[in-house]
C-alpha cells in the first residue's frame, strides 16, 4: 500500500546501513527520499531539498541530532517541516529533550518496519 508519492524524507544518520533500510522501506512505499550522514549535511540538504518531514539520528559526530533539530527549528523557512527521531538514545530525559526542541515523534532503535512506515506516514498526514 503506497501512503505518498508526493513527500520528501530527508533520512539522516551516520550509519549507511540504517540509512540503506529507512530508504529503502520509505522509497517502496512511494516516498521521495535524500540521504545525509552527519548533521552538517543534513542542514545543507534540508535548504536543498527541502524536506516535508526529517528522520534524524541523535548520536552522530560533529554535530548530533539534538543540534540539528535546534537549527531546523530556529529557521522560518522550515517552520512546516516536520521531525522524527529514531535513535538508540532512550531514556526519558532523551524523549523530553528531543520533542522539546520540536520533534513530533520519538523511536528508538532497534525499530519496527510497520512502526517507523506508520510514524511517517501519519505524521506527514496530520502533521
Amino acid at each position: 500500500m503506497l501512503y505518498s508519492s508526493n513527500k520528501r524524507v530527508l533520512i539522516v544518520d551516520d550509519e549507511p546501513n540504517i540509512v540503506k533500510a529507512v530508504d529503502f522501506l520509505l522509497t517502496q512505499q512511494g516516498f521521495t527520499t535524500a540521504k545525509a550522514y552527519n548533521g552538517l549535511e543534513a542542514l545543507q540538504k534540508v535548504g536543498a531539498f527541502q524536506p516535508d518531514l526529517v528522520v534524524l539520528d541523535v548520536m552522530m559526530p560533529e554535530m548530533d541530532g539534538f543540534q540539528v533539530a535546534r537549527q531546523i527549528r530556529a529557521n522560518p523557512a522550515n517552520a512546516d517541516v516536520l521531525i522524527i527521531f529514531l535513535t538508540a538514545k532512550g531514556t526519558s530525559q532523551d524523549k523530553v529533550t528531543g520533542y522539546g526542541l520540536g520533534g513530533d515523534i520519538y523511536i528508538t532503535k532497534p525499530f519496527d518496519n510497520e512502526e517507523l512506515i506508520q510514524a511517517v506516514s501519519e505524521t506527514l498526514a496530520y502533521g
